[in-house]
């Protein structure tokens, strides 16, 4: 298995169908597969070499998906970086991963100076994008235009695709090590369930392209052909423009940004009638969301994924006809085909159905492990199972609940949050003696990250200036929304803070600990 497959054959039945639409740029499958090897070819003029990592911090555009495929082609390893990481994330990504190349397109480009002097393992920096490219920064239509195309390397099976960054509970990020074949049995998977994607449709990327929640349906849309049709990011007014005018067929959004689409004025006034499925997932979703979506969408098929990065990413799906049994809407479905789902206790024992435990996994769609983090990978993948940190059980008919979050991480609006890293930040600004950081109910982002403080005797400091003070060092939806400041933490008898009370009085009255 490898995913450049699913470029030559769409190359050799469908040459002429359009691969990607991006603005008023469109692009066939024959034109992408000679693209993508002209890119790989001057991937190799740059010293790519077999194996090398290569990173790209870019919005979403059709130069995404021509790197997300030339990267293989070159038998290199692309490293997605998430667009809203700061400065210190990014250069951390890149020298852990020993990225050899990084890609920037207009809205990074200006950083290239200070990720240059932080990351001192990169050697080339390429510019994709309008604006003029600086001496110093290939640019990335130059560099195809030069080169010869070169034969596909086919890097596949259980070599290394991609490594995607994630929350670290170290407060650094780590990142996940993800196969050829972890990643096409992880599509297959959910092609299987039959509702994943509409054959040649046309699937609109919106959401972020560095996210495995969007590249789940894009090589999934590799695989069973059509077009894909790319906007830079999410913006509600447009997404229900691009619906009408490009007749989108597939479109995957995270639960808020469903909230912000069905909730827009737009939505209502533009023909969404093409549409066929729309995916979500990355976090829980409301009943109230749900229930307006299918108010406004009643003939699109609504189908909920659940998993996490380290499962390339989707392990359990709730089906449209699941989503009219009111009784499944808190699910969060069954296994997909090739996936094992059961629940453990703390000694990873079985738990009878019904039974809240932790949510562990198998297949070939499992992470090969954390790069550079032996340690971290034999605790997660003990057994034979990934260990998702999620609590939560099955019903008697294999259909899963998760009820709380074991290990010690937020989701907020899809991202994944670890409170190491926000108390790290938090704990460097003079006025704060001691934090914890936890998540609490929000309606419009499901999680927000909430800080609890204790200030140092004499020293004063409000909310806002402890946000734009872990602005200067995380990214900026890491930084708590919100903040109470006491006098003391509660500890438990082992004198760490005993972060299940501080949760307790927020989450009173909820029905289940995570949102």
């Amino acid at each position: 298995m490898y995913l450049t497959q699913a470029l030559h054959r769409a190359a050799q039945l469908n040459p002429e169908l359009p691969a990607t639409v991006f603005g008023e740029r469109v692009r066939t499958w024959a034109q992408c597969k000679d693209r993508v090897a002209r890119l790989a070819a001057a991937l190799h003029g740059l010293g790519v070499a077999s194996g090398d990592r290569i990173a790209i911090l870019a919005q979403n555009s059709d130069h995404y998906h021509e790197f997300l495929l030339a990267a293989p082609w070159a038998d290199a390893v692309v490293v997605p970086l998430n667009t809203r990481w700061s400065v210190p994330e990014i250069a951390f990504s890149l020298q852990d991963s020993g990225a050899r190349v990084l890609v920037v397109d207009d809205t990074f480009l200006d950083l290239v100076g200070e990720i240059r002097s932080a990351a001192t393992v990169v050697d080339a920096y390429v510019h994709s994008g309008e604006r003029r490219t600086p001496s110093g920064v290939y640019g990335f239509e130059k560099l195809i235009e030069q080169a010869e195309p070169v034969e596909d390397a086919r890097r596949g099976g259980a070599d290394l695709a991609a490594i995607y960054y994630t929350g670290g509970t170290t407060g650094t990020p780590k990142g996940v090590m993800l196969s050829h074949t972890n990643l096409v049995t992880a599509a297959l998977g959910a092609l299987a369930t039959g509702q994943f994607m509409e054959p040649y449709g046309r699937l609109l990327h919106c959401a972020p392209m560095f996210h495995l929640a969007d590249g789940a349906g894009w090589i999934a849309r590799n695989m069973v052909g059509g077009s894909h049709v790319i906007l830079p990011g999410f913006d509600p007014k447009v997404v229900a423009d691009a619906v009408e005018k490009y007749r989108i067929t597939d479109m995957f959004l995270a639960p808020t940004m469903i909230q912000m689409f069905v909730d827009s004025p737009r939505a209502a006034e533009r023909d969404l009638s093409s549409l066929r499925n729309l995916l979500y997932g990355s976090s829980p979703i409301s009943q109230a969301v749900l229930e307006r979506t299918m108010r406004l969408l009643p003939e699109v098929r609504l189908l909920q994924a659940y998993g996490m990065t380290e499962l390339s990413p989707t392990t359990t799906v709730l089906t449209s006809a699941d989503h009219r049994d009111p009784a499944l809407l808190r699910s969060a479905g069954r296994a997909v085909p090739i996936a094992e789902v059961k629940i453990v206790d703390s000694d990873d024992v079985d738990v009878p159905c019904g039974t809240v435990g932790e949510v562990v996994a198998r297949g070939p769609h499992v992470m090969l492990g954390y790069w550079n983090r032996p340690q971290e990978t034999a605790t997660a993948l003990r057994g034979g199972w990934m260990h998702t940190g999620d609590g939560g059980y099955l019903d008697e008919n294999g259909y899963l609940y998760i009820v709380d979050r074991i290990k010690d991480m937020i989701v907020s609006g899809g991202e994944n949050v670890y409170s190491a890293e926000v108390e790290n930040a938090l704990s460097r600004h003079p006025a704060v003696a001691s934090c914890a950081v936890i998540g609490v109910p929000d309606p419009d982002w499901g999680e927000r990250v909430h800080a609890v403080v204790v200030l140092q005797p004499g020293m004063s400091a409000d909310a806002a200036e402890l946000r734009d003070h872990c602005g200067t060092l995380i990214a900026r939806y890491k930084a708590p929304r919100s903040v109470d400041f006491v006098d003391a933490l509660p500890l438990t008898p082992a004198a760490k803070i005993a972060k299940h009370e501080l949760r307790k009085q927020y989450w009173r009255g909820e029905s289940r600990a995570v949102s």
